[in-house]
Order: structure tokens, then C-alpha cells, then sequence
């Protein structure tokens, strides 16, 4: 009786594990490459990544850190993360295979346009940097390997006919990496892309003792169209967007993506589209830059295609995508 009593027990166990083991191996485990800790991506990505576990049924999402949107496409060309950030005019790169992307095209598709990227040329009173030619000879920072602020910044460096290895002395970055520097006086400015509040420039502008100046560069936009393609608009960032900032500043914007490879499926990238579009709300409380994830904001914003998945969530909407 013992004997048999214990051998139930242990067949009960046996199914209960197995019933656990076959729930988990039905799970579907999403990545999300977002980029640096100091910037949007990651915490807006952190926000999608806990809609998408929360919301979609049998899936588990998870937010990477990574260098940004060049490492983003990249890893999806590889088959190593199945949703990336990515700024447009990196995606438009990454689709044609050129620049940064010689070695290979990235069959990337447009899930979602999300929001405008600012670019932004932060320094400090006191480096004698005024306007955008008066990065020539100083130390700055052009953005870590990897990311988008890294294409932009050598762009708008050649637009300014400053040579990027020749007329600056240039580091590397990250932009929490580049604030710590300008505190710490190793560089003289720094060149990021993100969306308007970044935290990190928020806790640069908070440091007692310090003034922060963001340098108008908008006469950037005509040359750099001129040579990349409609790729960016022209901006302008609020004046006390940050603390200490007493006027507005003139700049450029290029709009931010959610991409995937081709080969997802159709119905997992609607589904992925619908969720995060109808989370919005979710995704605002997370970062503000989210109150611009809207259905009017799709389309024209993309350099390249939308999948077949997300094109069928927003023409069930009203909306024309390519």
C-alpha cells in the first residue's frame, strides 16, 4: 500500500513537471535591442518589452542593452534579437547595404514609426563652442560604435567640412559615458540623437556649477539631405527643456523605428504591431516621447518597407503604408 501510494505520488509529480515543461517550451522569448542606459531606447524598450510579457499570451520579452541602431540591425541580420530600435537613416542604410553595412544588407521591415529623434550638440559655458564650426580642434564625443548618433554625428561633421579625423580630437561614447566626460572637462562637447527629455543631459544640466548649452546646427539640413536623401527635418527643441536652457534650439530630427527581420511571421508581427500601438498610454507613462506613437505618424516617416504584418494592423486602421 506504501509502495503504491508513493508511486502515485511520484507519477503526479512527473506530470505536474511536465506540464510546466511543456508550457515553457510553448513560450515564445522575444528581444528588444534598445541602446544605452542614459538614452530612450532602453526604458521605452523596457516598457515594451513588460507590455508584450504581460499582454501577449505564451510570450516572454526582454529589453538588451546595445550600442543602438547600427548594432540593432545588425543583430537582427544575425538572427540574435528579434525587435530593434533604430534611427531611419541607419535602417535606410542597412536596407541598401552601404556604410556601415557594406559587408551586408539587413532585410529589416518597419513594425512602427515611434517618435522624432533630436539631435542634439551639447557643451557647457565656458568651452568657447558658440556654433557648430567651433567644433573644429576641440575634443568631442561622436557617439559609442554602433549607434545611429555615430552616422549623424560624422555627417553633420562632413556638412560642416570639418574632417572628422583630421580637424577634432573625437571619442567614442556613450551619452552617459560623454556627459561624465564634459563634467570631468576631457571633451569639449558632445554629439547625441535622442529623444527630448535624455536623462542623461537632464542630470548634466543639474550639476551645480554648470551651464549647459545646446548649439544650433538647422543649417546642417540642406547639405545632408542633399547627399543621404529626405532623411531628415528640420527642429526645434523647446527652450527649459532642460535646466538652464533659456532659448530654443534650431536643430535637426530624424524620426526613430521598431524594426524586425522579413522573415517573422506575419501574424507575430501584427500582433506585436496591435499590442504596442494600443498600449500607447502604457508606453507615455514610461517616456513622454511615446505621445507620438499614433497611427497619423506611419508611413511617411519610413525609409523602408513596413512588414507585411504591421502594414495589415494599420490599413485595418485607415492608415496607407508601404
Amino acid at each position: 500500500m506504501k509502495f503504491s501510494f508513493a508511486r502515485r505520488m511520484l507519477a503526479a509529480a512527473g506530470i505536474s513537471l511536465l506540464a510546466f515543461a511543456s508550457v515553457h517550451a510553448q513560450q515564445q522569448m522575444i528581444s528588444i535591442g534598445t541602446g544605452g542606459t542614459g538614452g530612450v531606447y532602453y526604458p521605452l524598450g523596457g516598457g515594451m518589452a513588460n507590455i508584450l510579457s504581460k499582454k501577449l499570451p505564451g510570450t516572454q520579452a526582454t529589453a538588451e542593452v546595445t550600442g543602438a541602431s547600427v548594432d540593432n540591425l545588425k543583430f537582427i541580420r544575425a538572427g540574435k534579437m528579434d525587435v530593434g530600435f533604430t534611427m531611419a537613416d541607419a535602417a535606410w542604410d542597412a536596407y541598401q547595404g552601404v556604410d556601415k553595412f557594406k559587408d551586408g544588407k539587413v532585410n529589416a521591415r518597419t513594425l512602427m514609426a515611434l517618435y522624432p529623434n533630436e539631435i542634439q550638440v551639447v557643451t557647457v559655458e565656458g568651452s568657447g563652442i558658440t556654433r557648430f564650426a567651433d567644433l573644429k580642434g576641440k575634443r568631442i564625443s561622436t557617439g559609442s560604435p554602433g549607434s545611429g548618433t555615430e552616422i549623424v554625428a560624422f555627417r553633420m561633421l562632413e556638412a560642416a567640412g570639418i574632417d572628422k579625423d583630421k580637424d577634432v580630437r573625437r571619442e567614442r561614447l556613450s551619452v552617459a559615458e560623454s556627459v561624465n566626460a564634459i563634467k570631468d572637462k576631457k571633451i569639449d562637447a558632445m554629439i547625441w540623437v535622442g529623444g527630448i527629455p535624455t536623462a542623461a543631459i537632464t542630470d548634466l544640466a543639474a550639476t551645480p556649477g554648470t551651464k549647459i548649452k545646446l548649439i544650433d546646427h538647422s543649417e546642417l539640413l540642406e547639405p545632408m539631405n542633399k547627399k543621404y536623401g529626405p532623411l531628415y527635418t528640420k527642429g526645434a527643441i523647446p527652450a527649459n527643456s532642460y535646466a538652464g536652457q533659456d532659448k530654443p534650439n534650431a536643430n535637426i530630427a530624424v524620426w526613430n523605428l521598431l524594426v524586425v527581420d522579413a522573415k517573422m511571421s506575419d501574424d507575430m508581427a501584427y500582433r506585436l504591431t496591435k499590442t504596442l500601438m494600443e498600449s500607447q498610454p502604457e508606453l507615455v507613462a514610461v517616456h513622454k516621447e511615446a505621445t507620438n506613437i499614433s497611427a497619423k505618424n506611419q508611413g511617411v516617416t519610413s525609409p523602408i518597407p513596413y512588414h507585411p504584418g504591421a502594414k495589415k494592423y494599420f490599413e485595418e486602421k485607415g492608415v496607407r503604408v508601404q
